[in-house]
């Protein structure tokens, strides 16, 4: 039996768009405002991981990377979150803070699309968000030396345990590994899908004095 007989062809899959469109009269003046009433809605339907975003950097040689994580906060100055600061992306930002993050929020039929730079969090901001994290969590980010190879599944959870048994009383303080970056936006793009590929795309841009944000429909 053939591969394509098999499967469906990858090119035949689709569906239409159908949850609404998006005007400019829609749309607050402040695209954070914007992204909190779009998120708000996703987890008022309880989409799951409404908060999950791809986070894409570049290397020295300027190859992509993107992976998964979750937001952690969001307000006027960006949107923050956590990691190894040994990572692959942690030191990739290191060496260039041009960052892109990607929401999709798909049984809406919507995406958001963030460019900005990446700016460390502080130590006070680190330790904060570290005490609020369950003690598994914070054991598990001890105990991972992440996007550094490992020998078998079995180093992790032994360091686990290990950890578990040092630190079975008392709180654990942020290791010094360990942090999170805010993402400063400069660039904000809202994707609405719409019935016949027609989507919408508005943009937010800062303007040059870097305190407004010019709003501007794109063709999809």
């Amino acid at each position: 039996m053939s591969q394509s007989s098999q499967h469906p062809q990858v090119s035949y899959l689709r569906r239409e768009y159908v949850h609404g469109s998006l005007s400019r009269k829609q749309l607050l003046e402040c695209p954070v405002a914007q992204f909190e009433s779009w998120l708000q809605q996703a987890n008022d339907d309880e989409l799951q991981d409404a908060t999950a975003m791809t986070v894409a950097t570049v290397d020295e040689r300027g190859r992509p990377f993107q992976r998964m994580v979750l937001l952690k906060g969001v307000d006027e100055r960006g949107f923050v979150f956590f990691t190894n600061l040994g990572s692959r992306k942690a030191q990739q930002i290191q060496n260039n803070a041009n960052v892109s993050l990607h929401f999709a929020w798909l049984p809406h039929d919507r995406q958001v699309i963030i460019n900005g730079q990446a700016k460390a969090l502080t130590s006070a901001e680190n330790m904060a968000y570290f005490l609020s994290r369950p003690k598994a969590s914070q054991l598990a980010a001890m105990a991972s030396r992440q996007s550094h190879p490992i020998s078998a599944r079995r180093v992790l959870e032994e360091k686990f345990i290990e950890l578990k048994k040092k630190f079975a009383k008392g709180e654990i303080e942020a290791p010094s590994f360990w942090g999170g970056f805010r993402i400063e936006p400069e660039q904000i793009e809202f994707w609405q899908g719409g019935e016949n590929r027609l989507h919408d795309r508005f943009i937010y841009q800062r303007d040059d004095n870097q305190d407004e944000w010019q709003i501007e429909r794109y063709a999809p």
